[in-house]
């Protein structure tokens, strides 16, 4: 088959819909796009492996690659996109509308248009000249558990020497990011009759001795560790959401309180989980099974590249500006485990991530097409072929 145009690489994957959601009302398998991208990759002379995901038979990961020998260069993105609201939408989200010198679409920057680029970036360069292999990862559900990037185990040979993950930064090398907890606290309670305390166990009284403690957990975290890399140099933890009782005149039975956790690349994820139980311990002592912890993801661990390695010193060349931090997080920390230099580098803001009338401004596609030409190029194609 031929390959479509940018343009209509762009539209073709912003219509196939692939949100993922811990809602089942909402949430989409991925083949549609998947199969539309082993389409474009099979034209380009890739060998394509798809694998479903163990828990998730209905979700995919793709690997393609071309090319002969060990290491080489992986582009990694996903395929999944956030959920979203259409009211606040000016035009269809599974339509790629064109307006003000931007492209909208539900995935334009987050991150499904950085799989065109790609791709419109190798239909360019000769395969005749490729000297080690190109390798493209399309994962699942990065938005909401990021089982794809935890299931890498299932492509036993993908040992590339660099790896760029296609984020929005607006084509600026990322090479760390801050992990991500979140955690639900639960407090059971009894329920009475509020004329009288002595007929039940108020779970709110008890949550306001568990956040006293939880302050003191955030207070001592960020005085304890910190990294000049981040504007926000410390970690940090959000209490986000907080629920429970359901009458003035009844004794809370039950109140749920949600937290979000950000620690910096390099900080025990369990090390930080036995702090906190640690604090919680004396309530937990005096009020048995009365509260309880639960994570209400796997955690996401931070993520750190090296400052003098090959693959950064590249990109901050290609660039023309220094490598730097993100708080935010991203499938990093799962593909460096592969053993490969890691980077984060895409088109599009970040600031448009999750929002609606997602777009990318069109004043990026020659900047972002110039800096993936020249990536691919140095990383895995002989001089003549440049």
């Amino acid at each position: 088959m031929s390959i479509p145009s940018f343009f209509n690489m762009y539209q073709a994957l912003i219509a196939r819909p692939s949100i993922s959601s811990l809602d089942p009302s909402w949430d989409h398998s991925n083949k549609a796009v998947i199969d539309l991208l082993a389409e474009w990759l099979e034209a380009l002379n890739f060998k394509v492996e798809i694998q479903p995901l163990n828990d998730n038979p209905n979700k995919y990961n793709l690997l393609a690659r071309r090319g002969s020998g060990k290491g080489g260069l992986l582009l990694s993105g996903h395929t999944d996109t956030v959920p979203f609201d259409e009211h606040r939408w000016h035009s269809d989200p599974f339509k790629l509308t064109e307006r003000d010198n931007r492209w909208y679409g539900l995935g334009s920057i987050d991150m499904k248009g950085f799989f065109a680029f790609i791709i419109e970036e190798l239909k360019r360069l000769p395969e005749q000249y490729q000297t080690k292999p190109i390798m493209i990862l399309a994962t699942a559900d990065e938005e909401t558990t990021m089982a794809g990037a935890r299931e890498l185990h299932h492509f036993p040979d993908l040992k590339p020497d660099y790896c760029i993950i296609g984020e929005p930064t607006q084509m600026q090398p990322i090479r760390a990011h801050k992990g991500h907890m979140t955690e639900a606290i639960k407090v059971i309670g009894r329920t009475g009759h509020s004329s009288d305390p002595r007929l039940g166990l108020n779970a709110i009284e008890i949550m306001h001795k568990v956040t006293t403690q939880l302050l003191e957990f955030k207070n001592r975290i960020s005085h304890k560790y910190s990294n000049k890399l981040f504007d926000v140099s410390f970690p940090t933890m959000n209490l986000g959401s907080i629920h429970g009782g359901d009458n003035a005149n009844r004794i809370c039975g039950c109140c749920e309180l949600q937290l979000d956790i950000r620690p910096l690349p390099g900080m025990h994820i369990d090390h930080l989980y036995a702090e906190l139980l640690q604090l919680l311990q004396p309530i937990m002592k005096e009020y048995p099974n009365a509260i309880d912890l639960v994570p209400m993801h796997e955690p996401i661990p931070g993520f750190l590249e090296q400052a003098d390695s090959a693959l950064v010193s590249l990109a901050e060349k290609i660039a023309a500006s220094p490598s730097c931090a993100v708080n935010y997080c991203t499938e990093a920390p799962f593909l460096q485990q592969l053993g490969c230099q890691t980077l984060v580098m895409g088109p599009g803001s970040i600031n448009q991530a999750h929002q609606p009338n997602e777009f990318l401004e069109l004043s990026d596609i020659e900047t972002a097409s110039k800096r993936f030409n020249t990536l691919i190029n140095h990383l895995c194609f002989a001089e003549t072929g440049r």
